[in-house]
C-alpha cells in the first residue's frame, strides 16, 4: 500500500511541473505542415516577445539598483568626510584638554 501511495504522490508532483506555458499553442494537433510551421513560428515569436519583455524588466531593475548604489556611495563619502572632521575636532579638543591639565597647578 505504501509503495502505491508513494508512486501516486510522485506522479501527481510530476504532473504539477508539466504545465503548459500560457500563450503557447499546441502545434502537434496540426496535420498540414504549413499550419504546423505557422503555429511553431507564432510560438517562437511569442517566446521572443516574452524574452524581450523580461530583458527590459531586468535591465530596468539593474539600472535602478545602479542608481541606488551610486546614491549610497555618495552618501558614504559624505559620512566619511564628516567622521574625519569629527575626529579632527576631537583630537583638537583632547590636545587642548591636555594643555589645560598640564598648565593647571597641582593641589595637595
Amino acid at each position: 500500500m505504501i509503495p502505491l501511495a508513494a508512486a501516486a504522490a510522485i506522479a501527481l508532483s510530476a504532473a504539477a511541473y508539466a504545465q503548459d506555458i500560457r500563450g503557447l499553442e499546441v502545434c502537434t494537433a496540426e496535420k498540414a505542415m504549413e499550419r504546423r510551421a505557422s503555429c511553431l513560428q507564432s510560438n517562437v515569436e511569442f517566446l521572443q516577445q516574452a524574452l524581450a519583455k523580461h530583458v527590459r524588466e531586468t535591465k530596468a531593475r539593474l539600472d535602478a539598483a545602479d542608481r541606488e548604489a551610486i546614491a549610497h556611495r555618495s552618501e558614504i563619502a559624505v559620512l566619511r568626510s564628516e567622521v574625519a572632521a569629527l575626529k579632527a575636532a576631537l583630537a583638537t579638543l583632547q590636545q587642548r584638554l591636555a594643555e589645560l591639565q598640564k598648565d593647571k597647578p597641582v593641589r595637595n
